[in-house]
């Protein structure tokens, strides 16, 4: 069995980590489709490295990772601010461009729909006037919309987020926060690692806290029960 049902992400058995050391052991259970989950624990727990395992990027360790789909275009990832090279010549309309991979392949100019898509999205975050601006010259919070809008364009039933609200400001959280709130209704499955605990009490249904020797899981509103229950070490649970 590769692909699940709906938009569902099945953990089995799953370890995760760089050059066979794993970081996280272990893991079983579900990221039910049309949830929104958020992961949570401190750094170096393996939050980075179980979202870059579910996009594709690293190869599990031990066990399975089972999407709905073989199709690498139906997950979108948006990795950690730190992680863009903003001295990458490259400008704000482009890098949105780089979201139709899957449908324009890598050397195609984007046609005139395209096109559309790629405005439509800058003008969602309200980045239009910035469109040739290298991304060097953007700001933190510019540079996250531009990052969102490529999440736009890929119009991915599944979305993974690495800190998507880190280094950016107030009035950027809102409109970044409204979209993955938009997302959800529309039924797609979001994970996001976040750091801020009290965005994850009011915003997000579900939450995994990743610790250095266990993971527990459920509802957000049962999360500090969770963290004192006893429980089937790093199994994430149905209805993540």
């Amino acid at each position: 069995m590769t692909t699940t049902e709906g938009g569902t992400i099945r953990l089995s058995g799953l370890a995760v980590g760089y050059r066979r050391v794993p970081v996280l052991q272990e893991l079983t259970g579900d990221f039910v489709s049309g949830s929104l989950t958020a992961l949570i624990g401190p750094n170096g727990a393996g939050k980075s490295t179980l979202l870059m395992t579910l996009a594709g990027l690293l190869p599990p360790i031990e066990g399975s990772v089972i999407t709905p789909s073989k199709d690498r275009g139906h997950i979108a990832y948006l990795p950690q601010y730190a992680a863009i090279d903003r001295d990458f010549p490259i400008t704000v309309f482009d890098l949105v461009a780089a979201g139709l991979f899957q449908s324009i392949g890598s050397f195609r100019a984007p046609d005139v729909v395209a096109k559309q898509q790629i405005q439509k999205a800058l003008e969602t975050v309200g980045l239009t006037p910035n469109a040739q601006m290298l991304i060097g010259h953007l700001s933190g919070g510019q540079l996250q919309r531009a990052l969102f809008a490529r999440l736009i364009v890929q119009d991915a039933p599944t979305i993974l987020m690495d800190e998507p609200f880190t280094a950016i400001d107030t009035a950027t959280v809102d409109i970044l926060l409204d979209l993955i709130l938009g997302w959800h209704k529309q039924g797609r499955t979001i994970i996001a690692s976040l750091h801020d605990l009290d965005l994850v009490q009011r915003y997000f249904p579900q939450t995994v806290r990743i610790g250095k020797t266990s993971t527990d899981w459920g509802p957000t509103q049962n999360l500090q029960a969770h963290t004192h229950r006893a429980g089937p070490k790093n199994h994430l649970g149905d209805g993540m």
